[in-house]
């Protein structure tokens, strides 16, 4: 089954091309707003709650919630409640405390990025921790924008029937032009459009899909037939269900997230930012389990999928129930959301090449144009984004390896490095560097040879391992003279 059939229409194909051009104009309006490094990689911190709430929460799921979850749900039916439990929990916490804490002190300090605001807090004058946090944040994001590239790319070769390697150009393309002219405002306005997108899709599309079944009665009736366990919270096991929750430890580590708060124009928005995208997580979260529960009634076996892929369930029904409007516009919109992932954490590699390691260690203590800066920027944007596309088509397996640490490897470093850090005055910086290298480690030995016996995902003895080493490391060497910034 092709399910891209309807791209054939040409008012379905204009409405998916539009979708894809969009952002390009945004692009063009944020360009007037952006003057200089920190308007380009932090949005000048003059971001509205709307638009920080709906960033970090577009920016956060993208493919793997309108695809990944939804096809979780068709397989194991109310189980994959789990894998939404941690992070809306996490990220609506992480809003008010971590969120508040770490925009104040970064306005305090004057910093830009999260490395930034490690140096300043501990008075680094040895860049040890930027240059060890820039490693760890180079491979692990790299990698991860690689995969995005390269889950679009095979989108839209399968929409449109074109090369692969012409797929992985044009994606790249939409992506670097309008971050190039725009930077951080661009993405961030891109990613609410996106997040509108996602939402009309996850709340109309199992709405109608549920009304042509019949309702609750006859979906569950249908589903108790043919799986009994689609119907439990509980029957994916004790372990994975914990596995799930811990999902959300992982969110105070990602860069491309903590710096929307960062940007916002007063620290006090964050309860409404909070309010706003914690309702937003549950209602795309939700939507997404209910299309794959849909979905299992209607397409009840892999065969009646493109691929056998479960991935593809919301696809499948979007083709059957949207006429060429809508169906272009959501088409459209899964192509976006593989890739808003990709243009926050591009934006990061970029900000850490060029505020982390050129501009605060190669070029520490001179004073830089700033224009020269922002064309510096646009630069290494534009020079990170080749390489990722040359990775996402050289190196396929070796990007998605890494990718399965990507969300566990960069929560572990960084997460209760920042949190200790905001929020234990005794922390210290050979600490937080035992935290990074600990909680790096713990992930990678943990998947290796840990993960299939255990069953526990990496992320949960990572972050704790790094908990610990920090607390540990921060008591027997602890620092003297730092003032506590936070």
């Amino acid at each position: 089954m092709n399910v891209y059939d309807k791209l054939s229409d040409p008012i379905a194909f204009t409405v998916f091309v539009v979708t894809l051009l969009f952002p390009i104009f945004v692009g063009l309006w944020a360009m007037g707003r952006t003057k200089d490094q920190g308007d380009f990689f932090l949005g000048g911190r003059a971001m509205g709650r709307f638009t920080v709430a709906l960033s970090a929460v577009s920016s956060g799921r993208s493919s793997w919630l309108v695809l990944g979850l939804s096809g979780m749900a068709w397989t194991m039916g109310l189980g994959a409640v789990w894998a939404i439990v941690g992070y809306i929990a996490v990220e609506a916490l992480q809003f008010v405390t971590i969120g508040k804490r770490l925009r104040r002190a970064t306005q305090e300090q004057g910093s830009i990025t999260l490395l930034d605001y490690f140096e300043a807090r501990f008075g680094d004058r040895s860049h040890l921790l930027r240059l060890v946090g820039a490693a760890i944040i180079g491979v692990f994001i790299t990698a991860y924008v690689a995969a995005q590239f390269n889950a679009g790319a095979k989108t839209l070769t399968t929409a449109l029937e074109i090369p692969l390697w012409l797929s992985l150009l044009a994606s790249g393309a939409l992506i670097l032009v309008y971050m190039v002219l725009g930077g951080f405002v661009a993405v961030a306005y891109n990613d609410v459009i996106r997040a509108l997108i996602m939402l009309m899709g996850l709340l109309v599309l199992p709405a109608v899909a549920f009304v042509e079944i019949g309702g609750w009665g006859d979906l569950s009736s249908i589903l108790g037939r043919a799986s009994p366990d689609h119907l439990s919270f509980t029957a994916i096991g004790l372990g994975a269900m914990i596995g799930f929750a811990g999902i959300g430890l992982g969110s105070p580590g990602q860069p491309h997230i903590v710096v929307r708060y960062m940007s916002i124009d007063d620290e006090r928005n964050l309860t409404a930012s909070a309010i706003i995208g914690t309702f937003w997580n549950v209602v795309l979260g939700l939507g997404a389990i209910c299309i794959g529960l849909v979905g299992r009634a209607l397409v009840p076996e892999a065969s009646g999928l493109p691929n056998e892929d479960p991935e593809m369930i919301y696809l499948v029904l979007s083709s059957a129930h949207f006429g060429p409007i809508l169906y272009g516009l959501l088409v459209g919109g899964v192509f976006a959301a593989i890739l808003s992932t990709a243009d926050s954490q591009l934006l990061v590699v970029a900000s850490t090449v060029v505020r982390d390691l050129w501009g605060q260690v190669i070029k520490a203590g001179q004073e830089l144009d700033p224009k020269q800066e922002l064309f510096l920027s646009r630069v290494v944007v534009v020079i990170s984004g080749l390489v990722a596309m040359a990775l996402a088509y050289i190196a396929k397996d070796l990007v998605f390896w890494l990718v399965l640490f990507a969300w566990g490897g960069l929560g572990a470093a960084l997460g209760p490095a920042l949190i200790l850090s905001l929020y234990w005055r005794g922390t210290s910086r050979i600490g937080v560097l035992a935290g990074m290298l600990t909680g790096t480690a713990v992930t990678m030995v943990w998947k290796l040879w840990l993960k299939a016996p255990t069953g526990l995902y990496e992320l949960i003895p990572a972050f704790f391992g790094a908990l610990v080493g920090i607390g540990v490391v921060s008591l027997l060497v602890p620092d003297r003279g730092v003032k506590e910034t936070a």
